[in-house]
């Protein structure tokens, strides 16, 4: 599996996928053709939790070499631009300008305008991409809500001890301010109960 974090797109197409019933294409999906091909390829990096562009693709099915005659990309392009009008495919939006378009499947079954029926993954293989999903969505929310955590129980432990040493100090004054002392000590009760439902959530 990619060792790169999802997007919250790529999160969606994929949940999408994993859940949809057939979708109806008005190209033909039999053995043999490009598109049947094209798909069987993207729905094995599917598998990875990945999503593929043209050359990813053209590697994985043929070899390397093709991936450098252009005329055999554009085809191959072409062919993914008419599964993509035809609901078989969506095309990811780029991270970044320079990239190639990368593909996602709509669905792992299929009924073309034949009325065949193209099977990519079967149910326990859906249930396996979902439990692998999952997983690694949590993995993904430790990651970035351990380190945000972190840094709020800091900020906020800060903010408590200096809101009652402020409390502290203005107690032990000749003259007591009560603006002083009711804001410092109203900071660190608020913080204090902040802290304490980050602390619980742990």
């Amino acid at each position: 599996m990619s060792g790169e974090r999802l997007t919250s797109v790529e999160i969606q197409f994929l949940q999408e996928a994993l859940s949809a019933d057939y979708r109806v294409s008005n190209i033909r999906l039999r053995e043999g053709e490009y598109q049947y091909d094209l798909a069987r390829t993207i729905a094995s990096f599917h598998a990875e939790l990945r999503f593929p562009d043209v050359k990813e693709i053209i590697r994985r099915l043929y070899d390397e070499q093709k991936t450098n005659d252009i005329q055999f990309i554009r085809k191959i392009q072409t062919i993914l631009k008419k599964m993509e009008k035809s609901n078989i495919l969506r095309i990811l939006p780029k991270k970044n300008p320079w990239e190639l378009q990368r593909y996602a499947l709509s669905s792992f079954k299929f009924q073309d305008v034949d009325k065949n029926l193209l099977i990519l993954a079967a149910d326990q293989q859906i249930k396996e991409m979902q439990d692998l999903l999952h997983s690694l969505l949590i993995r993904q929310e430790a990651t970035v809500l351990g380190p945000r955590n972190l840094i709020r129980i800091c900020i906020l432990a800060v903010i408590v001890g200096a809101s009652y040493t402020a409390t502290v100090w203005s107690l032990i004054q000749p003259v007591i301010d009560p603006l002083i002392f009711t804001v410092a000590f109203g900071f660190a009760v608020a913080c204090s109960v902040m802290l304490g439902k980050i602390l619980s959530q742990k």
